[in-house]
């Protein structure tokens, strides 16, 4: 196989990898955060608004961590910069 092919298949590899632990430490985050909203929602009624709007804060926080592995892994696919310099360093060019 030839370098192209192996920077695709590196690529692809490393996409899946990047949004396979990216959700999954997401998910974990983001269930860890609910159930610890409701254990506080549970032991304190009183500061529901409170706790609410900080746990909204908090998973819209946690979910930019799997929005930033979507869009590297993109770039990996589509838009790798490795290609170009490989294609770039070509004899036929």
């Amino acid at each position: 196989m030839d370098s192209s092919t192996w920077i695709a298949v590196a690529s692809i590899f490393t996409a899946g990898i990047t949004i396979g632990i990216g959700s999954v430490g997401t998910g974990l985050g983001q269930g860890r955060a609910v159930a610890l909203a409701l254990s506080s929602l549970a032991q304190q009624p009183d500061a529901s608004s409170t706790i609410t709007r900080t746990l909204f804060v908090g998973l819209a926080m946690i979910e930019s961590l799997a929005i930033y592995c979507f869009v590297v892994s993109m770039i990996l696919i589509f838009a790798n910069p490795f290609w170009t310099h490989v294609i770039a360093q070509a004899p036929g060019k």
